[in-house]
């Protein structure tokens, strides 16, 4: 018998990395990495050690450190972000060093004095969602701290992190440092772009999550293209409502281009109002407003996405050329159902999310977003509940919306991530004999 070699053990993983290091290596690098050895010495190892860590690896201008504790590790990234500020108390803004955290718990393999693992990639993944000066948690370590550790948590709900199957739901910590006005590195592999929260200006609260639905569209459509890159929705909507300067929030964010803009809805009709911003000039690339009808709604979103690509490569006819294959709804009231649940969900309002998704499954019953969506709102039902996690009732519901959504449609990402986590979630590794192919890899890496 051959002796397993791979070694496993359930750990805290912090991942940490410093905002703008390319721009400031460019500015002074002798200057930036003496920077960086005095905070590692005097900030980072004291640090560790007092919570009990162990620094993994060091890569570049990150850092890889794991914990035995969940608390001790958000405990140590708390205190590092406040030794951080006091440290460049006197520093010009462009040479403070600034930290953006991910933390995670996951199960590991440890190869010599290294890890790998799902759990550091999802930790890593994390990292990049925190704003400077900030902390972005999983919710396997927020379960662990809640009520444990005094400080401020943002539920920034489900997100699709890059290369992670399952959506993972997502807390953003408060720390005491402002977002700074730091010039991040521009990408050079990719145009990115910067899509602000879409202001509500009917005069109708209520009407925000219409709003929100637009702007989380807008980003989607957009993340289709390759060469664009499209800042996280999480990161771009912790501006909402604020009064910014967006240029200067598009340079914070790495972003070349920043859209930003307003949607009225009277009636009828829906008035959206655009601006393409170029991030580093300031200069508006294009303003535009479209005046529709709401039967409209989805030929609105097509032409804002459509101007943007135009104006950003000049190249209309491959846009036009390409297809999106939108597979959604044709039903105003079944989208508009769907965005309301969306917003129930971000709100924390579980049954009111189950709620509104029902209804617009009712007025669309081959909406497969939305029937994906439920069989994972009852997957997490089950799974976050352990009163009902027994209950054959909503595993049964979890399976139906799933193999009704597969059914309609076997190519959008959102449907296929959305079952995946689902069958995560409720445990389930099978599925009935009328459709036995739903998890195969060929289905789910179509």
């Amino acid at each position: 018998m051959v002796k397993n070699s791979i070694h496993r053990r359930l750990v805290a993983i912090l991942i940490a990395d410093v905002v703008g290091y390319s721009r400031m290596m460019e500015a002074d690098e002798a200057l930036t990495f003496e920077t960086l050895r005095e905070r590692r010495t005097h900030v980072l190892d004291p640090v560790v050690r007092t919570y009990e860590g162990r620094i993994v690896k060091f890569m570049g201008d990150g850092v890889l450190v794991e914990f035995g504790s969940a608390i001790n590790a958000v405990e140590a990234a708390l205190k590092l972000q406040r030794k951080m500020t006091e440290a460049n108390v006197g520093i010009p803004e462009p040479r403070q060093i600034v930290l953006r955290i991910g933390i995670n718990i996951g199960d590991v393999i440890g190869e010599g004095s290294d890890i790998y693992g799902e759990g550091v990639n999802v930790a890593a993944r994390l990292e990049t969602l925190a704003e400077p000066g900030g902390i972005c948690i999983s919710e396997k370590v927020h379960n662990e701290v809640r009520g444990k550790i005094s400080i401020m948590m943002k539920d920034l709900g489900l997100v699709q992190l890059k290369n992670i199957a399952a959506p993972v739901r997502t807390f953003g910590m408060e720390t005491a440092r402002a977002l700074p006005s730091t010039l991040l590195s521009r990408s050079r592999e990719f145009t990115t772009v910067a899509v602000l929260p879409l202001t509500n200006i009917s005069g109708n609260a209520e009407q925000d999550y219409f709003a929100d639905g637009i702007t989380e569209d807008i980003i989607t459509e957009l993340s289709r293209f390759k060469n664009l890159s499209v800042v996280a929705r999480n990161t771009t909507f912790s501006y909402r409502g604020q009064s910014v300067n967006v240029a200067e929030i598009g340079r914070q964010l790495g972003a070349d281009f920043v859209l930003e803009g307003s949607v009225r809805l009277s009636g009828q009709r829906m008035r959206a109002t655009v601006q393409l911003i170029d991030a580093q000039t300031g200069a508006h690339v294009f303003a535009e407003k479209f005046d529709r009808e709401v039967v409209d709604i989805f030929a609105v979103q097509d032409q804002i996405v459509e101007a943007i690509i135009g104006r950003l490569f000049f190249n209309l006819q491959e846009v036009a050329g390409i297809v999106r294959g939108r597979t959604s709804t044709t039903s105003i009231s079944a989208y508009t159902s769907w965005l309301r649940a969306g917003a129930a969900w971000r709100n924390g309002d579980e049954p009111g999310a189950r709620k509104h998704m029902h209804e617009a499954v009712r007025l669309d019953p081959i909406y497969a977003p939305a029937l994906a969506s439920l069989g994972l709102l009852y997957a997490y039902w089950r799974f976050s509940e352990p009163s009902v996690a027994t209950d054959a009732e909503l595993e049964v519901q979890c399976q139906q919306f799933a193999a009704r959504a597969i059914a309609v449609d076997k190519t959008d990402p959102f449907v296929l991530t959305s079952v995946a986590a689902c069958f995560f979630w409720s445990g389930i590794l099978t599925m009935p004999c009328a459709t036995p192919t739903l998890l195969s890899p060929s289905v789910l890496m179509t």
